[in-house]
């Protein structure tokens, strides 16, 4: 069974940054298509960035420049470096995975459409950002 256990969360001052972690277990695949996503006080669900296994990524238009995915394979852990933090970046940010690899490209998995049952998600972690 594939688990994905997110870390990294806190309360940080605008312009501050984090680190944020999804340690995955159970993945049977040596390909894989998993990224970010944020869910709003407003309980809207934002794509943040997904990055594959071709490391191939792409990005949120509201944190280019400042949010990098990168993946550790040796540690199966997948990263979200925050930097530049903004207080409408606060949310609680979950990992995802999609079994599938991403059949649909790395934009399609961001907006979540066409939808993935089979998608695979943490339990999040909060971001406060305030001063």
């Amino acid at each position: 069974q594939v688990q994905l256990v997110e870390s990294g969360g806190g309360s940080v001052q605008p312009g501050g940054s984090l680190r944020l972690s999804c340690k995955v277990s159970g993945y049977p695949y040596n390909t894989y298509c998993m990224g970010w996503f944020r869910r709003t006080p407003g309980n809207e669900t934002e794509g943040v960035a997904v990055l594959d296994s071709d490391d191939q990524s792409r990005y949120a238009d509201s944190v280019k420049g400042r949010f990098i995915i990168s993946h550790d394979n040796a540690k199966n852990t997948l990263f979200l470096q925050m930097d530049n933090l903004k207080p409408e970046d606060t949310a609680m940010y979950l990992c995802a995975a999609d079994p599938g690899h991403c059949p649909y490209g790395l934009a399609s998995f961001l907006r979540l459409k066409p939808s993935r049952p089979s998608m695979i998600w943490g339990q999040g972690t909060q971001v406060t950002v305030s001063s």
